[in-house]
This record gives C-alpha cells, structure tokens and sequence, in this order.
C-alpha cells in the first residue's frame, strides 16, 4: 500500500485521537491496540517517514496514559458512574434520542391500532388481563391488579424480567438493529394500547397516576436499552474512518456500558412496582412527586449530566 492511500484511510481518525480524549480506560486501551497496529505497519513499509515518527509519538503518549491509569483502580466504581457512563452516553445522544422518537412511533401505533379496532387491545395483552381489569373497573379499583401478589415475590420477579428483557433488547442490536427495533416495536405497541385502553374506559387519569409510578423509570430504561442495541448496530453499520471490526468492538463496548448502567434503574422500578404502585389510594400530590422525581433523575442524569461533562472534558 502506498504512503498516501495509507495517510488517506486513518489520517482522520489519528485527529480525532489526538483532539478528543478517551471516555474511559476501555477506549483508551482500544485506540493504544489500534495505534500499535498502524505504527507496526508504517515501520515495516515506510521505516524513515514522516507518518512513522508521528505514530511513534502519539502512540508513546497513548502508551504513557495507559500505564498511568493502569494502577487508577481505586473508586472505579464511582469512576464509572460519575464519568464513564455519562461520557459514553453523551457520545451517543443522536443514537439515544432516535431510539426514543422510534418509541414514540410505534406506541403512538398501537394507540391508534387500540382506537380502530376493539379487539386489538385484546390480542397484545391477553383476554385474561383485559378481563380481570375491566371487572376491576366494575368495582371501581381500576388498577387492583397491582394488588394480586405478595409484594416481595413480585418486585423480584419484576426486577428479573425487565433486566431479562432489557439485556435481549440490546444484544438484539447484533442483527444489524433489526432484532432491536422488533423488541422496541413490541414495547411500544403493548405501551400505546394499554394507555388507550383505560382512556377508552374513562379512567386514564387514575391509570397515569398509578401505572407511571414504576413505568417512568422502567420505560425510560428500556428505550435506553433500545438505543444501547442500536450503538451497537451503528458502529457495525457505520464504521467510519475504523476497520468494521474495530468500530463494532467499540460500539459493543459502549452499548454494553448502557445497558449495565440500567440494572440499578430496573431494581429501584421493580421496587417502586411492587411495593408502592399497589397503594392506589395515596394522594395524588404523593404520587405526582414520584413521577416527577424519576422524570427528573432521567432527565438530569442521561441528558443534562453528560453534555456537562462532556464540556468539561473538551474544554481540557
């Protein structure tokens, strides 16, 4: 390969190394793999160039950081939660905020399957369920159904089953995106005719105020789930100025650092699910604050946090 088709292909990303820093040890030890490889290849075929001195250069600075942070072990449980994460999850906001307009799509399709069809609502969440809950209506307790099991039972295998489903909904993301996009469809259908149901049954306020209780927390998690697969699926998709198989190693990466990131928000939804949903009759000012707390955690925590300190680190 000449000089300049080899300058051509990786030019750009050794930029954007040196412009942009690692959001974390993981990436960091990537790109030292990656320049180690590049350097490899320039000193065997343009042993006196210009672009070997510079490989050798940025990968020492690489190298130097590498081993400075290797023996950083100390608090990498906060590291990770206080940098990490909200690092990678600034990278991909793009990514994030189309899963959620994706989410959006499909629960707004299964309302309006839910609104032509009466029998719609039927074939998403069973006749058992829609039967139990309009004769829970009859009595006048629409959401009665949060009551039928013993809470510690219930919040463990809540908690289970969403992190269950959470984890396929990103790894899902490894078939190009399709097997995400399917699992965000289902969602998001089972979401818009459940919401429609109570709305055509006059009781969508009571439902809001008990349903969203859990539900802002556990949705959110799995639309992030979601856009955690599709990370995934981009850097395969769309590897840039990387090799196909070193943007995938890096999305997978980053994906799997969001998902893992969720398990805390499944444990306190499941918690929320199974021990305070099934008190229907608290006040409606207590039951706005919890919404409005997750709401707000969310917000602040996947949106607000990250942009800041992602100015921090680039203003390094």
């Amino acid at each position: 390969m000449r000089e300049a088709i080899f300058l051509r292909q990786n030019e750009e990303r050794w930029r954007q190394y040196e412009r942009q820093p690692p959001s974390g040890p993981d990436e960091l030890a990537a790109r030292f793999v990656a320049l180690t490889d590049d350097l490899a290849f320039a000193q065997t075929f343009y042993p006196d160039s210009p672009t070997t001195q510079y490989l050798n250069a940025l990968t020492s600075k690489l190298h130097q950081a590498l081993y400075k942070n290797k023996t950083e072990r100390t608090g990498r449980f906060r590291q990770f939660w206080a940098q990490e994460l909200p690092l990678v999850v600034a990278r991909h906001h793009g990514t994030l905020l189309a899963t959620l307009l994706l989410f959006l799509l499909f629960t707004s399709l299964g309302a309006l399957s839910a609104a032509y069809d009466d029998t719609f609502v039927r074939v998403v969440l069973g006749d058992g369920y829609v039967n139990q809950t309009l004769a829970n209506i009859a009595k006048g307790d629409p959401m009665a159904i949060y009551k039928s099991q013993d809470q510690t039972p219930m919040f463990l295998f809540i908690t289970v089953n969403n992190i269950r489903v959470a984890l396929m909904t990103f790894a899902a993301g490894i078939a190009a995106g399709l097997g995400t996009v399917f699992l965000l469809f289902q969602n998001g259908v089972m979401l818009g005719s459940f919401q429609y149901f109570f709305y055509q049954k006059g009781v969508l306020l009571p439902s809001v105020l008990t349903i969203w209780i859990h539900g802002t927390l556990e949705i959110s998690a799995i639309v992030l789930a979601g856009g955690a697969g599709l990370v995934m699926a981009r850097g395969f998709l769309f590897p840039g100025t990387f090799s196909r198989a070193a943007a995938f190693r890096q999305s997978a990466r980053d994906g799997l650092k969001i998902a893992i990131g969720l398990v805390p928000i499944f444990i306190v939804a499941g918690f929320l699910e199974g021990f305070v949903t099934r008190h229907t009759e608290m006040p409606i000012a207590l039951s706005l604050l919890i919404i409005g707390t997750s709401a707000a955690f969310i917000i602040g925590y996947f949106v607000i946090y990250p942009r800041l300190m992602q100015r921090r680190v680039n203003a390094l």
